[in-house]
């Protein structure tokens, strides 16, 4: 762990003391290092504790595969961050540099930390620079507004938690994941344990979003610069999710019986935020809204707690990570050059920018689960297991599954075919950063369908 840890602290000074012309050739190289090096760990995924100075810190097969994707992530942000900091307000290139590699630290820390009090701390520390990237370089005026929504929200879901892991530290007397998960369950009966329960789930239910908590996430997506949505999208959303399978061990008496309204919920919210997504026309909110369904299916993946659920959540929280943060960049792609994220008023670009509109199809294709896409293997097995929990998920799985099709498609159609606007008249090309920065999302995607036990997680 040592291996990552060491060049991720390094990164900071390196960038802060690098010349200006020089900070984003030095962090994208540092970061491709970083990026690099973790790919072995994909290959000694077993629980692997460090020495007694060291014992907050341990891996295993469920955060290996989402720190490797954490790490591969930030040389991609950096990446699609080079052209967008050009066009903003001037300020020094170090402070945008260091906003984006502060979370990135704090991820890794969330990932790695065996004691659950560290890595909810981690795991609400990048609320604050993720904050600045929003409110200091969003695109408009509504940023503010955009970043105090996701403040509060964030903040009434971690109160709520901070207080339920002290009660489970009086209790059972220690909060490491590696003392708890072998511990007997306790018996909780009253009210005040069901209370318990909702508090150290409604974290987590928040940053997912499931729907109904969902409201911060559309505006903090639309107004956040790319960076800033690869941050929300790709890393935050999943935390979440690793969040929920870890507290999943330690609620496992009360959840058969408190999660029933939560699975409704999820599986409603994949139907409406659908429905959503057909009645939209700004492209960012769109993919928002997308990720909010496709984040309701990984939760009730989770919440019927059975090995195939656990293991299609994982599988398509890094897949839909990977398809989320290319669709972002495609769309940041668009918006660069027709400066509008309205689609009606930057159709036809396939006219134009004929390779841009294959990544487009790639991405489409994969966010509405092609096979043999690892997308469509997540979620067939979270299927086949709520089906088999209960075969009334039928009615809100199937409209949902169609309906995320449907607005997959109305997306491509939109921005890509039809005529060219009359008020587009000269468009830049596109360039080599562009499809780098795509292809480093979408090939990785492409290559698990070989190789698609890397990220099956524990359950394998």
């Amino acid at each position: 762990m040592l291996k990552i840890l060491i060049p991720t602290i390094m990164l900071v000074p390196t960038t802060w003391l690098a010349p200006s012309k020089l900070i984003w050739p030095t962090a994208l190289a540092h970061s491709l290092i970083i990026a690099i090096a973790s790919l072995s760990w994909l290959y000694s995924p077993n629980m692997t504790a460090g020495p007694p100075y060291n014992y907050f810190m341990a891996l295993d097969p469920l955060s290996t595969p989402l720190l490797v994707y954490t790490c591969w992530l930030l040389p991609l942000m950096i990446l699609a961050s080079q052209n967008n900091n050009a066009l903003l307000p001037k300020s020094p290139p170090q402070l945008y540099t260091l906003s984006l590699l502060h979370p990135f630290y704090f991820f890794t820390n969330s990932l790695i930390g065996s004691e659950v009090l560290h890595s909810m701390v981690m795991f609400e520390a990048p609320l604050v620079p993720t904050l600045i990237l929003i409110t200091r370089w969003g695109n408009q005026t509504e940023r503010l507004n955009a970043g105090t929504y996701f403040l509060f929200y964030t903040l009434a879901g971690s109160l709520p938690l901070l207080v339920a892991l002290l009660l489970l530290q009086n209790t059972s007397g220690s909060l490491s994941l590696l003392i708890l998960q072998y511990t007997p369950a306790f018996p909780m009966v009253t009210m005040a344990d069901k209370m318990w329960w909702a508090g150290c789930l409604l974290a987590f239910l928040v940053k997912m979003p499931l729907y109904g908590m969902h409201l911060w996430l559309p505006k903090a997506h639309v107004e956040a610069p790319i960076a800033g949505s690869m941050v929300l999208a790709a890393v935050l959303l999943k935390l979440g999710g690793y969040g929920m399978m870890r507290m999943m061990i330690m609620l496992e008496p009360l959840t058969k019986e408190l999660s029933y309204p939560f699975i409704i919920l999820a599986l409603w919210g994949v139907v409406m935020t659908g429905s959503i997504c057909l009645r939209q026309t700004d492209l960012k909110s769109l993919i928002a809204y997308s990720s909010v369904g496709h984040m309701g299916l990984v939760a009730g993946g989770i919440l019927i707690q059975t090995p195939w659920g656990f293991t299609g959540a994982l599988i398509l929280m890094i897949a839909h990570g990977l398809t989320s943060s290319a669709l972002f960049c495609l769309a940041n792609t668009n918006y660069e050059r027709t400066h509008t994220r309205t689609m009606v008023l930057a159709r036809g670009m396939q006219m134009i920018l004929p390779l841009m509109a294959s990544w487009w199809f790639i991405a489409s294709l994969a966010n509405l689960a092609l096979p043999p896409l690892p997308n469509l293997m997540g979620e067939l097995m979270i299927i086949v297991s709520l089906f088999n929990w209960s075969w009334a998920t039928i009615a809100l799985l199937g409209p949902g599954l169609y309906i995320t099709a449907g607005y997959s498609l109305y997306m491509f159609l939109m921005t890509q075919r039809g005529p060219v606007p009359q008020h587009i008249i000269s468009i830049s090309p596109s360039h080599t950063r562009e499809h780098l920065l795509l292809a480093l999302h979408l090939l990785p995607l492409i290559l698990l369908i070989l190789k698609p036990e890397l990220i099956w997680g524990w359950t394998s």
